[in-house]
């Protein structure tokens, strides 16, 4: 069964966001947040210890696209059972030669949260925020919080309320 999550209201526990996050969770609707143990933030061994479905689980990868020497930022948005197509719908969408996974000392710097607690809520705003289809169709779906610390738990259909979110099918086969 795992430890007992004690969900608050997200406008209530500002303190267990990261700053970018807490500017503006009060916009995310229904966006709950519990504090957990930092050491066991990364997805599986949070699900273990708690006992959260790895379906429940969404991951928010940053990556950096680049095309004509110019380089811009995305998040993509998964289900933790599923892997972004960085390669093929990721690239496509974003129109660029090359896509990979944004290194940790750019991602972190640029959207002001701990490495393992990046989110899709409080990013850059001209940022495009690549949700796959599968993550609004879950009833509640576990994301990061921006720290490693804490978690935040949204409906599946609050994604598509996030600023420059796009809904399209973005997991590999």
């Amino acid at each position: 069964m795992g430890e007992v999550l004690e969900w608050v209201g997200a406008p209530q526990a500002l303190g267990l966001l990261a700053g970018p996050v807490a500017r503006v969770i009060e916009g995310v609707p229904g966006a709950e947040v519990a504090e957990i143990d930092p050491e066991v933030s990364d997805t599986a061994e949070f699900c273990a210890r708690y006992g959260v479905a790895l379906e429940a689980s969404a991951n928010c990868v940053i990556v950096a696209a680049k095309r004509g020497g110019q380089t811009s930022y995305a998040a993509c948005v998964v289900l933790a059972t599923a892997r972004a197509d960085v390669n093929g719908a990721v690239r496509r969408r974003l129109g660029a030669r090359k896509v990979s996974f944004a290194p940790m000392d750019e991602a972190t710097g640029l959207t002001g949260m701990e490495y393992g607690g990046i989110t899709p809520v409080g990013l850059p705003g001209d940022w495009p925020v690549l949700v796959d289809e599968a993550v609004v169709r879950v009833p509640r779906a576990v994301i990061g919080s921006g720290l490693r610390r804490s978690k935040i738990l949204l409906p599946g259909t609050a994604f598509t309320a996030l600023p420059n979110a796009e809904i399209l099918p973005l997991t590999l086969l």
